[in-house]
């Protein structure tokens, strides 16, 4: 089952109980979908890793608004957008823990031959290919970071 499929069908049995804030989510999911689907070059398609990167955008941006609100003393606002950042997470791949993801990004620096941070763009561009949807960008730079430094 795609996830477009597996949206509709979420957003079917929020409605029918009655799930509003839930419901807001999943509407968010699909309208980010159906934008991708009518890009030009998408051509009606849209693949996994295109799917798994709009969830992505997503969930960052919930994290990023929650941020702002609870600085700002809108506890109320950041609990919604920490909400359904966690509703939308739940239909993403599962997320690799730290140590294993230095585990790789060390393994990926060896296939690259990086050996400074003159190199760090390459490593960034095959840990991005290879652990897409799996661990944020953000947190793979930073171990990318250390690790070559």
């Amino acid at each position: 089952m795609s996830l477009t499929e597996q949206i509709n069908q979420d957003i079917k049995a929020a409605m029918l109980a009655r799930e509003s804030r839930k419901l807001e989510a999943l509407r968010a999911i699909k309208a980010a979908l159906l934008l991708a689907m009518t890009e030009k070059k998408s051509g009606g398609e849209v693949s996994e890793t295109v799917e798994m990167q709009i969830l992505q955008k997503l969930v960052k941006q919930r994290k990023e608004s929650s941020a702002v609100y609870r600085s700002q003393n809108r506890p109320d606002l950041a609990e919604e957008e920490e909400f359904q950042a966690e509703i939308i997470e739940k239909y993403l791949p599962e997320q690799i823990s730290p140590e294993k993801l230095r585990e790789i990004v060390g393994e990926i620096i060896r296939e690259t031959g990086a050996s400074g941070i003159r190199d760090m763009g390459r490593v960034m561009g095959a840990a991005s290919k290879k652990l897409a949807g799996k661990a944020d960008n953000k947190v793979i730079s930073e171990i990318v970071k250390e690790l070559l430094s």
